[in-house]
């Protein structure tokens, strides 16, 4: 049974922001959750549609998605649609890139009271990214 109870809402992307694409997206769907826009069960558009509609990248759109599944926001059940996850509303509370940046941040201060430079830790950062080692390596 293909999802029916679609809900539309506005969606505004500022493709000039500094914030990038995906990430607004992600954010006015949390603030719709928060706001009581979108319920627990409401569906949302499939990803080439909003892509559509929005006129962007159906990537930046799974990219969003991808996101908003990982923090629970939304459940994705393939051809049956896209819905706001039963917990949505509570798990907007979570902010991945908060919990990132907090790491990073006592890691360099760490590193820091090492002795290590900003250049230092950059050069790594960027070699750690760049090679990343797999899990149990």
């Amino acid at each position: 049974m293909v999802q029916s109870n679609i809900v539309i809402m506005e969606i505004i992307i500022h493709t000039d922001s500094s914030t990038p694409v995906y990430s607004q997206l992600v954010e006015q769907i949390k603030n719709a959750v928060i706001n009581g826009k979108l319920k627990p069960g409401d569906g949302l558009p499939s990803v080439r549609q909003l892509a559509n509609d929005l006129y962007i990248n159906h990537n930046t759109v799974a990219k969003a998605y991808k996101h908003l599944i990982r923090d629970s926001i939304i459940i994705s059940k393939g051809y049956r649609g896209t819905s706001i996850h039963p917990d949505a509303l509570s798990n907007c509370q979570f902010d991945m890139n908060a919990i990132i940046v907090s790491s990073i941040n006592k890691t360099i201060e760490q590193l820091r009271n090492e002795g290590a430079t900003d250049s230092e830790i950059r050069i790594a950062f960027n070699h750690v990214m760049k090679n990343p080692v797999k899990s149990g390596e």
